[in-house]
């Protein structure tokens, strides 16, 4: 059952991250060209939310959002609790073995 759980958490950060690049690096574009962009709180919100990996890509890649504090926070706590999570699941997984 644990093996189940964590590859469904592990594809839904997966799709979450891509989801997540793709909107920094739309935002990134939107902003080089002077038009309205991605809200914030949608950002921080994949980010945050299961796409910390994606998010933080992106924010290397792209350059995008990177002088802004709070984003580095909230991508690196969302980083933090989706990892645990996945290392709780993966000791499930070895422990009901």
């Amino acid at each position: 059952m644990y093996a189940y759980i964590l590859a469904g958490t592990a594809v839904f950060f997966a799709v979450m991250s891509l989801v997540a690049l793709v909107l920094y690096k739309a935002d990134k574009v939107k902003a080089e060209k002077g038009k309205w962009r991605t809200k914030e709180a949608t950002l921080l919100g994949f980010g945050f939310f299961g796409g910390a990996v994606g998010a933080l890509a992106g924010m290397k890649l792209f350059r995008h959002k990177t002088k802004h504090w709070y984003f580095w926070a909230v991508n690196y706590a969302g980083l933090l609790w989706q990892l645990a999570l996945l290392g709780f699941l993966a000791f499930k997984l070895i422990q009901s073995q």
